[in-house]
């Protein structure tokens, strides 16, 4: 499949998953894919982390719109910006001529009693600036760095909670109109991050239905991150390869080598059994990240993921596997 139709069948992507599993880094992934795809694109961080901006060379996001990667000939542009309900709250009293009481209302605390007394306020507030820059036509795609899994169909639910609680007002009409942002699949989808464990494909799967069954927001394929590339050669003893090879082993050496062979190959088990167990209980395509053995991810890095996602989007049916 093309990546750009790929990447373009939604305005808005939001990423999920639990924590640890690198949901950022493949956020940063795709948004270099999209924008080597010629979509201009927009990252959005929600929990006020720093990790997009620092894989980019730069501090923390703010409210305003950072570059992380300038437009060029082979890259339409990636933007990022954080947004929070704070934030949000200014904006929208803002853009309705109440700049005099606004800054007061977010100073006060207002906010954390009113999100006291309706539960979701405060996730509505964001996903209505998001369905705002959605709407506005100006970006090809927006990436939604989403909170972890469970904070995640939680504040994909507040739309569904508040529509349901408030019958009527301002309140209503956002969710309302947050809710057909979420349940039209040309609008937006969910891709799920997750890694070759046996909790986080756990965890992934139950998100996966949750979300399908309580938010009504579409799927797109699963982004499996941290995947071991299989090494040939693992079975064979090393004192017979250093002899092969005409190397002369240390004392421990080949103790070491026996050790770490045994270890790779429980990993590879462990991955593949649970690769295709997802593969059976969830019916979604994968997308599948190698592991990169680094501490601390970097553009580079960053560019590497990209590439490996085009090249595998590319082998997708022309339906997305969807």
């Amino acid at each position: 499949m093309n990546p750009a139709d790929f990447l373009a069948q939604s305005g808005l992507i939001i990423v999920a998953g639990k924590g640890g599993v690198g949901k950022t880094a493949v956020t940063s992934a795709l948004a270099i894919a999209a924008s080597g795809a010629g979509l201009r694109t927009l990252v959005v961080e929600v929990e006020g982390k720093d990790a997009i901006g620092s894989m980019f060379g730069h501090d923390g996001l703010t409210y305003d719109e950072l570059t992380l990667v300038h437009a060029a000939e082979d890259h339409a542009g990636v933007t990022a910006r954080t947004i929070t309900p704070d934030d949000a709250l200014l904006d929208y009293l803002s853009g309705r001529g109440l700049q005099r009481i606004s800054k007061r209302l977010v100073s006060s605390g207002i906010l954390d009693i009113v999100s006291t007394a309706v539960p979701g306020i405060r996730d509505i507030l964001v996903l209505g600036k998001v369905k705002q820059l959605e709407r506005s036509g100006e970006w090809d795609l927006i990436l939604l760095d989403a909170p972890a899994a469970g904070h995640a169909i939680t504040f994909l639910r507040s739309a569904r909670g508040l529509a349901d609680a408030v019958r009527s007002g301002p309140i209503n009409a956002q969710a309302e109109e947050v809710l057909g942002l979420l349940n039209d699949p040309a609008r937006c989808r969910v891709v799920l991050v997750t890694i070759p464990e046996e909790t986080p494909v756990n965890e992934l799967i139950e998100t996966a239905y949750s979300l399908e069954e309580d938010v009504g927001v579409a799927l797109g394929p699963v982004v499996v991150n941290g995947v071991f590339p299989e090494l040939a050669g693992l079975d064979e003893d090393p004192l017979d390869a250093a002899e092969e090879a005409g190397i002369a082993l240390l004392a421990d050496e080949g103790d070491l080598l026996r050790e770490s062979s045994a270890f790779r190959r429980s990993r590879e088990a462990i991955q593949a059994g649970q690769l295709v167990r997802m593969a059976e209980d969830l019916p979604l395509q994968q997308l599948r990240l190698p592991y990169l053995f680094t501490s601390e991810l970097t553009r580079n890095d960053m560019d590497h993921l990209a590439e490996v996602l085009v090249s595998t989007i590319e082998q997708l049916p022309e339906d997305g596997g969807a």
